[in-house]
């Protein structure tokens, strides 16, 4: 299937400004696309940092979701936490990559998502396994943004 690719950001809506009071009429209703990127990062091994995300400069990171798909079956603890490189568990802390489950961020990680700066980011999942002979594992972090939305 094709794509197609605008530089953005992209605003939805059938009227664009505010001239009145009457909704449905002339009121803006207008509000920006919700984005996401997502990306498979392989469990397995020792350590791995994998970028899973490029976001643009000014945007609002609304959610990150780590999905532990499959298992790692390293003998001992295996962890994954997604972040940027600066700080590899802003969004979300060390998770157990040992048991399928989904994890968000918590309130503590809400303050990261307001606003990603004036320079793009990269949002990385970075995965630790303490023994590093496990040969099975796969998790996918997901993460939405809405584009210029500087709300901070």
């Amino acid at each position: 299937m094709g794509t197609t690719t605008f530089s953005g950001p992209i605003k939805a809506g059938t009227i664009r400004e505010t001239t009145g009071t009457t909704l449905g009429t002339d009121v803006t209703n207008t509000g920006f696309v919700q984005m996401v990127q997502s990306k498979s990062i392989s469990t397995i091994g020792a350590t791995a940092n994998t970028t899973v995300a490029t976001i643009p400069a000014g945007s609002q990171i609304t959610n990150v979701t780590l999905d532990i798909i499959t298992v790692n079956n390293d003998g001992t603890a295996a962890t994954v936490s997604v972040g940027t490189a600066a700080n590899g568990t802003a969004f979300i802390a060390a998770t157990d990559a040992q048991t399928v489950a989904r994890t968000q961020p918590v309130a503590g990680a809400i303050p990261n998502l307001a606003d990603v700066g004036t320079s793009d980011i990269n949002v990385i999942g970075v995965f630790t396994a303490t023994d590093g002979d496990g040969t099975t594992g796969e998790a996918i972090v997901t993460v939405q943004y809405v584009q210029n939305n500087n709300v901070t």
